[in-house]
Order: structure tokens, then C-alpha cells, then sequence
């Protein structure tokens, strides 16, 4: 560890390059986040069995400080948007980015959750958890393999390595806001509003049948004189 911190262009002694380190403050921050990133357990689709192999020893991610999954966002750092994102399903994914504590990372894992993929076009399918979500990395495939997998953590944690405290966001003064809950077109129902939907829409169908029905015979006009 002390050489993977120290700082280059200081030398440190033989006798002391075990017990001392010459360092930046952010190069220990950058290094405890990068060793520490845990990623929360939800998937979408297909993706997520990809995900799931990743975890197992073969592959073995808890090398990077990873470990388990978290099953909760509150204890969470990393989001694995692994699958197709619909418009009923995107709503509790900025619900469980809001809920995850700063430092937090988001990384789109296959086509679906990062254009749309093969199902763009449907009626229920968002094209790219971007447009909602703040994206760190991006990882190509259809599905992904686990090996790609690793290589968007490997990318993730170059992305951590070049960061700095002065200017990341969760130390800007100030409350963060959270993102807005998204309601996306009418094919999402929301519940709450059941009796609402019902009585416009009784009132729709009565001004149809009304508009449908043969105007009544008027009595002809008559001239006085």
C-alpha cells in the first residue's frame, strides 16, 4: 500500500519505505473509495445473470474490496443498472439512486441500460437509464460477459484515481437535491389516481355517445303576418 501511494519524486529511505508514505490527501481518499466500492443487488434482465456470475468465485470481484452485494441502497455506493429499463421500472431506480449516500456511482451494464438495445423501439422501454440517472461507465454487450464486467470496474476505479476533493459534487456546500421520480406516458397508471382517471373518463365516453346521437327534429319555422 505505501508504494502504491507514495508520491512520485520524494525518496524515502530503504530502512523506512515500509513505515513511511509521502502522500496527497486525495490519493488516500481516491484509494479508500476505489478499495471500497460496494454494489447494490438488483437486476433488471438477462444482464443481471452476467452480474451474478461475476460475484461468484470464479471471477471473484471481492479482489476489488467489493465483496457481497449490498441489499440495501443505504449501504451501497455502486448501482449496476444491469437490463432493460421500462417505464414502470425507472421509477424505483432514481427512487433507490436518491436513497444512496454520497459517494455513489452508476454503472450501465449492456445495450438495454445504456441506449435501449434490441427492445428501443417498444412502447414500455426507455432508451438509456441516462436520461434520468447520472452514468459513470458504460459497459458494451448483449449480454455483457463477466470479463467486460470487470473491465468496467477496473475503468471505474482509473475514474476514482483522478478525482479530487475539491471539485467532486458531494462536497460542494449545501443540501444535494434529490432527482425528480419520473411518471412517463399513459400506459403508466399511477394509483393514486384511479378514481380521477375513472370519472374522466366516464365523462369522455357521456360527451361521445351525446356527440354520436342524431340531432332531434326541429318543428319548422314560421313567419308571423
Amino acid at each position: 500500500m505505501s508504494f502504491e501511494l507514495n508520491n512520485p519524486g520524494y525518496e524515502i529511505p530503504p530502512e523506512m519505505q515500509g513505515q513511511v508514505t509521502i502522500t496527497t490527501l486525495d490519493k488516500i481518499y481516491n484509494w479508500g473509495r476505489r478499495s471500497s466500492v460496494w454494489p447494490m443487488m438488483f437486476g433488471l434482465a438477462c444482464c443481471a445473470i452476467e452480474m451474478i456470475c461475476t460475484a461468484t468465485s470464479r471471477f471473484d470481484f471481492a479482489r476489488f474490496g467489493m465483496e457481497i452485494m449490498r441489499p440495501s441502497p443505504r449501504q451501497a455506493d455502486l448501482m449496476i443498472v444491469a437490463g432493460t429499463v421500462t417505464k414502470k421500472m425507472i421509477p424505483q431506480i432514481v427512487r433507490l439512486y436518491n436513497q444512496m449516500p454520497e459517494p455513489k456511482y452508476v454503472l450501465a451494464m449492456g445495450a438495454c441500460a445504456s441506449g435501449g438495445g434490441p427492445f428501443k423501439e417498444g412502447y414500455n422501454v426507455v432508451s438509456g437509464v441516462d436520461e434520468f440517472v447520472p452514468v459513470d461507465v458504460y459497459v458494451a454487450g448483449c449480454p455483457p460477459t463477466p470479463q467486460a464486467l470487470l473491465n468496467g470496474f477496473i475503468t471505474l476505479h482509473k475514474m476514482i484515481d483522478k478525482q479530487s476533493i475539491k471539485t467532486v459534487r458531494w462536497y460542494r456546500k449545501g443540501p444535494e437535491q434529490p432527482l425528480p421520480v419520473p411518471i412517463l406516458g399513459p400506459d403508466l397508471i399511477d394509483p393514486r389516481k384511479y378514481i380521477e382517471i375513472k370519472e374522466y373518463t366516464e365523462t369522455k365516453l357521456e360527451a361521445q355517445i351525446a356527440a354520436s346521437q342524431p340531432a332531434p327534429d326541429q318543428p319548422p319555422a314560421t313567419s308571423a303576418g
